[in-house]
């Protein structure tokens, strides 16, 4: 038995002895030992019998639980796996600083630690169950129960199903018990406790009674001895325990249930009655009925498991999915805008090559709009059903990156605790899209060109390899050439990128999409952040359009955010609330703006401006200044002389 006493804390002096298989600490009043303490959590810790052990378990509280042995602090952080077993002397802590909790942990002599008279090891019955050869009615009980059982697969069922099998083959029970070992997807290497989960009484359906816990006496050699286990006489035979006593116990037996050498839990059956009910004929019968639904309860949490897991997986992809397509423009359909020339030579190009396996390398500045195409290409294609998931290789360095990209098994390095799918599995049957690829380091290029020539990918510690249906598209805004002659790129691996180059335009190449581009962007911004804007004044949108634009569609994005930002509600965006990078175009058209005149005088006056521009820009040399204006150098003379300079 187990004594725990608050030391320090609100309710100092308060004692609990636990002699159940389970107890709550926290701040919840249905909490067995309830604290008020602010820094206590509702469902602080948790003490679980492990049928050799006490387990201290932190379920994920606020400020943390940690234990003091022999002057050494001991936290119940991830490293311990959020528990430590109790040993005698222990100081528990909950929450941190001056305004933690201290319990102190003892272990008293345990009063239901009487002699049990009857074992029998349950393989003996399994393969001797001599009695049952005899007892044709209760075979034939015992065949129906198992076929009820084997046709349950929820969890619930199967123990519904249990419980009435044993009132079925056992007239002499009055109560049922069934305590199962926690599950945990690490299996049995894991240390977990025994929770009550069912108790059912005769006559009545469902979880009928609050869980009553099993003699630890008979339960704890069920447990150590793997063992069937009765007492005809409980008060007699056990003693006069808390649990006996406190339950109105008079004939209690316990069978394991179990898989390999994992104890799974304990069915137990009492009766509350009468004493000397149970002979070595209802012993028999419960452990053969046992090791029947042992299986069926193994199976039930495999089924729960792996529906958990594809729970877990559907939600998953449907985030990702999610989260890819809200990152489209507009937050529909990845519409790429756009009427210049050039662009509905891209858009041509992208209808070409959509519906193809062929790996796409999208070539542009920075800013441009890579991504989008990426995105576009995925969900016009076939496989726009699938999964688009993106990596920028410059993120992440090369370690993290294969980890990434083909994902590691549980212990390949430090940190890897358990098995990470990569993104090229998770794409499995959609695109991945590798921005900026030129960025990702030579040895992960040679793993990168088998997954993209071969379709096989090896996660990091893996042994074998896995192949996959991915679709790769590839983003750089450097120029690949001249990097594999420079040998920082592999050759082969951008022949195999390079399979259907897009160019996506500059914004400084396609002015005249400005407009438009400026125009959504204010009506998303608008949107977002409630601010009607009437629009942009025409001398604004002239200066938008003059400018170059450095960082492209980006910068026009952000540029447009801001404006939108300062404007009142209902106005027009003008000039002065341009940023002052796009008002020096103001000044420079103010320039060459020409005076009144004649049409030939203020062309010829634009014109004397632009070949002074250009002449100071190269230094007053007249040959790159022709070279640059795309003229010979005598047209270049000619011009200057009629110009009179």
């Amino acid at each position: 038995m187990l004594r725990l006493e608050v030391l320090q804390g609100e309710a100092r002096g308060q004692r609990l002895e636990i002699s159940c298989e389970s107890a709550r600490i926290g701040r919840s009043p249905d909490a067995d030992l309830f604290l008020t303490d602010p820094h206590v959590s509702s469902d602080h810790a948790r003490i679980l019998f492990t049928g050799e052990h006490y387990l201290l378990r932190d379920p994920s509280s606020t400020n943390g639980t940690a234990i003091e042995r022999g002057g050494v602090r001991l936290p119940l952080d991830e490293a311990q796996d959020r528990q430590l077993v109790l040993e005698s002397g222990d100081l528990i802590e909950l929450g941190q600083a001056e305004a933690k909790v201290i319990l102190s942990v003892a272990f008293l002599d345990d009063p239901d630690d009487a002699q049990v008279v009857t074992l029998r090891k349950i393989d003996e019955f399994v393969a001797q169950a001599t009695i049952l050869e005899r007892d044709t009615g209760r075979l034939r009980r015992l065949y129906d129960a198992q076929k009820r059982i084997g046709a349950a697969s929820d969890l619930t069922e199967v123990l519904v199903a249990i419980a009435d099998a044993a009132f079925d083959l056992v007239p002499g029970a009055t109560h049922v018990t069934l305590v199962l070992r926690e599950d945990d997807d690490e299996g049995p290497t894991k240390l977990t406790g025994y929770v009550p989960v069912l108790t059912r009484a005769r006559g009545q359906s469902g979880h009928a009674v609050a869980p009553i816990p099993i003699s630890r006496s008979v339960f704890r050699k069920v447990i150590t001895e793997r063992a069937a286990v009765v007492a005809a006489d409980a008060p007699r035979e056990v003693g006069e325990t808390a649990s006996l006593v406190g339950a109105r116990i008079r004939s209690v037996m316990g069978v394991p249930l179990w898989r390999g050498n994992e104890i799974l839990g304990v069915l137990q059956s009492d009766n509350r009655e009468s004493a000397g009910v149970f002979g070595p004929q209802d012993l028999e019968v419960l452990a053969v009925l046992a090791h029947n639904a042992s299986l069926a309860v193994a199976n039930a949490r495999l089924v729960k498991r792996l529906r958990a897991a594809e729970e877990r997986l559907a939600k998953e992809n449907a985030f990702l999915k999610g989260r890819e397509e809200n990152r489209r423009v507009g937050r529909g359909s990845p519409e790429i805008l756009g009427d210049s020339l050039a662009m509905q030579v891209l858009a041509g190009q992208i209808a070409k090559v959509v519906d193809t396996r062929v790996t796409v390398l999208i070539e542009g500045e920075t800013g441009v709009g890579k991504e989008l195409v990426a995105a576009a290409v995925h969900y016009r294609s076939r496989r726009r059903d699938r999964l688009f998931v993106t990596q920028n290789c410059a993120a992440l360095p090369e370690n993290l990156l294969e980890s990434e990209l083909f994902g590691h098994r549980r212990g390949s390095f430090t940190g890897a605790h358990e098995d990470k799918k990569g993104l090229f599995e998770l794409a499995d049957g959609g695109t991945l899209f590798l921005d900026e690829v030129a960025e990702m380091p030579l040895p992960l290029q040679t793993k990168l060109l088998r997954a993209v020539q071969e379709g096989e990918i090896r996660p990091v510690g893996a042994t074998q390899e896995r192949r996959v249906d991915v679709r790769i598209v590839a983003a750089t805004n450097r120029n690949l050439d001249l990097e594999v002659a420079a040998g920082r790129f592999r050759e082969d691996l951008y022949y195999r990128l390079k399979v259907f180059p897009l160019r996506v335009p500059p914004l400084r190449e396609r002015r005249e999409d400005i407009p438009l581009l400026a125009e959504h962007f204010l009506k998303l911004c608008s949107a977002e952040i409630g601010k009607p804007v009437a629009g942009f004044a025409q001398e604004t949108m002239e200066l938008l359009q003059a400018y170059d634009f450095p960082g492209n569609v980006r910068e026009l994005q952000n540029e447009v955010q801001r404006l939108t930002i300062q404007a009142n509600a209902g106005d027009f965006i003008t000039t002065e609330l341009l940023s002052p990078q796009i008002r020096k175009v103001e000044a420079i058209l103010a320039q060459v703006r020409p005076t009144k005149g004649t049409l030939k005088e203020r062309m010829d006056q634009v014109e004397r401006w632009f070949l002074l521009e250009a002449l100071r820009d190269h230094g007053q040399n007249k040959t790159a200044t022709a070279k640059m204006l795309g003229i010979t150098r005598e047209g270049l003379h000619k011009k200057l002389r009629n110009l009179g300079l």
